[in-house]
């Protein structure tokens, strides 16, 4: 068998691994890159309409944003994933293509007034619909056929609603093999989930390491901190402002303003409105509510079974359109605002924080991972002032963020988890964290005895028998620094999204050789037609 690495590869975005055996092959997450790009990524090896099936560990769309580009692009296979998983993917592939979407033609309105030329979005909301009949929702625990030769088994990894590590089992030649994709594995304690289940069988292991060397430190009193923040900020008359991405750190928020709100821990405010502005929130937030009883922990499912929504409470404001966005601001009392995206580099947080930057009575809060490169990480590390909307606006609210408040386990999270083999994997590769993280995760765990590497993105190498041999290292090269006023792309790199229309041709080229090779053996008749319709385009667009 053979692994590809071909995203979050010593990059924390755009998690993507390709599998071949025995014929067949198979994604593993076809995520989107987000922030900063570390390494040039390898092209997919094979147009889309080769790949047999897909299996996605989760949701977020760093791990599923591309999957309607594959489906553009002529994949017809499965999309194996949890129900849930199935569920939230339904309204955040269709969210990411309308952002795609608006982003062209806004680029393209630029580019008409320059002469320059059009682009296409990488998928559209009528991909990203279509794609959605042919996932396939699997229940936790139980092992399903995936191809001739593969089954998988889904099991709960505690890191979003539905998310799930993948267990594959491999039979080649009469022998089986076990693969284990982590996905992204679970911090203790959250609020709402079950922690990770822990596996305990592997001959290989393929896991993330985003917090690898860091440490969450002691469980944070999550409510207390959050009180203290919001009691600070109200009674300076400010709004707290949370960049948050709408599903899962959303839902973790409302539940924790609910404690608070049904503890009356807030003096002299206890009335205070929160807005959600997403509709993406508020459409996670229902399936959140929908698919409790396999992913909630015990205390959420307590509160369930007292008649207690854990995501309900008075002065609960959902924004739908852009006219309650606006209205917002509008608004003189102190409130909490959470939107987003949660790394603050599109979406409706971006107006809010125009709106909220400048003021010092304000909080902006972070509640999750920032990636380099990221407005969001350049507000952490105390920059000045950021460009919004080609506007200059200096920060003077006050920057905090949550201690620990990660849906991903941290180093000791990450050791724990690996640990749980019994006996060790014969072989660990280490990928979705950043370049150092990787490197020295892989590093510790090759002192403690196991055999690991962090790959590169590109890199090949073939298992078998225990053993992994690399055949190709992957691109080794960081992307040269953007110079002030040149193009962020290295000499000679042509962008994808520019060609995406010739890209998709090419795909569809090579769809139609597999599906000239389906007909195989057919009825001559059938032949016939197929081959004059073929050669009826061909003498349309021969050039």
């Amino acid at each position: 068998m053979k692994l590809t690495f071909l995203g979050a590869d010593r990059e924390v975005t755009g998690s993507c691994t390709l599998l071949e055996t025995g014929g067949h092959r198979i994604l593993i997450d076809c995520g989107m890159e987000q922030g900063k790009d570390t390494y040039e990524n390898a092209d997919l090896p094979c147009a889309p309409g080769e790949i047999d099936a897909v299996l996605l560990t989760h949701a977020h769309i760093d791990h599923s944003g591309r999957i309607p580009y594959l489906y553009k692009n002529g994949y017809k296979g499965p999309i194996y994933s949890t129900d849930a998983t199935m569920d939230l993917c339904g309204i955040m592939l269709e969210d990411s293509a309308h952002i795609q979407e608006q982003e062209a033609e806004w680029k393209n309105r630029k580019a008409q007034r320059s002469g320059r030329d059009l682009i296409e979005p990488d998928y559209t909301v009528e991909d990203a619909l279509a794609v959605m009949a042919q996932f396939r929702a699997q229940p936790y625990g139980k092992r399903v056929p995936i191809v001739d030769g593969v089954e998988a088994c889904f099991t709960d990894v505690g890191h979003l609603l539905g998310s799930a590590s993948i267990s594959l089992y491999i039979t080649e030649n009469g022998n089986t093999e076990t693969i284990v994709f982590s996905g992204d594995i679970g911090n203790l304690n959250q609020p709402l989930l079950r922690d990770p289940q822990y596996l305990t069988d592997a001959d290989y292991v393929v896991m993330e390491s985003t917090y690898a060397g860091r440490s969450h430190g002691p469980k944070p009193d999550y409510v207390g901190e959050l009180t203290e923040i919001l009691q600070r900020t109200f009674d300076r008359g400010g709004n707290v402002v949370i960049p948050s991405f709408a599903v899962g750190r959303t839902q973790e928020m409302l539940y924790f303003i609910r404690q608070i709100k049904a503890e009356g821990r807030i003096r002299h405010h206890d009335g205070f409105e929160v807005y959600v502005d997403s509709p993406l929130a508020s459409k996670s937030t229902n399936i959140f509510r929908e698919n409790y009883s396999e992913c909630y922990d015990e205390e959420a499912l307590a509160l369930v079974n007292k008649g207690e929504n854990p995501l309900q409470f008075p002065n609960l404001r959902i924004s739908e359109t852009k006219e309650d966005s606006v209205a917002i601001n509008a608004d003189p009392n102190p409130k909490v605002i959470i939107s987003a995206s949660g790394m603050c580099d599109a979406g409706r947080i971006r107006h809010h924080l125009k709106h909220n930057l400048w003021r010092e009575e304000c909080t902006i809060l972070f509640v999750g991972y920032q990636a380099g490169g990221s407005l969001g990480r350049a507000l952490l590390e105390g920059i000045d002032e950021v460009k919004l909307f080609g506007e200059t606006v200096q920060v003077n609210a006050e920057i905090a963020q949550m201690s620990g408040m990660s849906g991903h386990a941290d180093n000791e999270g990450l050791l724990r988890w690996i640990h749980s083999f019994a006996p060790k994997p014969g072989f660990v590769f280490v990928n979705h964290g950043e370049d150092a993280a990787c490197a020295d995760f892989a590093k510790a765990l090759q002192l403690e005895g196991y055999a690991a590497e962090a790959p590169y993105n590109g890199g090949e190498y073939i298992l078998g028998g225990g053993q992994v041999h690399c055949v190709a290292p992957g691109n080794r090269e960081k992307i040269a620094p953007k110079e002030p006023g040149t193009s962020t792309a290295p000499e000679g790199y042509k962008s994808r999204r520019a060609a995406a229309a010739y890209e998709r041709l090419v795909n569809m080229g090579k769809r139609l050789m597999v599906v000239i090779e389906h007909n195989r053996g057919g009825a001559n008749k059938d032949l016939a037609r197929f081959a004059s319709q073929i050669a009826s385009l061909c003498d349309k667009w021969d050039r």
